[in-house]
């Protein structure tokens, strides 16, 4: 269907910026502050960048990228972090993977 993976979410912490695809926007504000304020925190604690992208079969992928000069960067606590992030938010990601396979995908 596409080539490349659509971004919901991104933070940087080299940059200490947030971006959200306006393409989303019909989200309730309640749902796009929760996605700010997991992905801020994220960065805050591990670093790098975490976006939150979708596959093309609908799921929601946490990627995350990091300087290669950046020692602060903690890969394992990055690991661990969206272990824990998965099943606090689970009834959140699955609910945006529905919604992104009824408005997108169909």
């Amino acid at each position: 269907m596409f080539d490349e993976k659509i971004i919901l979410c991104v933070s940087n912490s080299y940059e200490e910026k947030y971006y959200f695809n306006e393409d989303f926007g019909s989200l309730p504000k309640s749902i796009r502050d929760e996605l700010k304020i997991m992905c801020v925190l994220y960065t805050e604690e591990i670093g790098g960048i975490l976006s939150l992208e979708f596959e093309e079969d609908g799921s929601l992928e946490f990627v995350v990228r990091a300087d290669e000069d950046d020692f602060l960067f903690d890969e394992i606590g990055s690991v661990l972090k969206i272990k824990q992030l998965r099943e606090v938010k689970k009834e959140l990601l699955e609910s945006l993977e529905t919604y992104y396979r009824v408005f997108f995908l169909s």
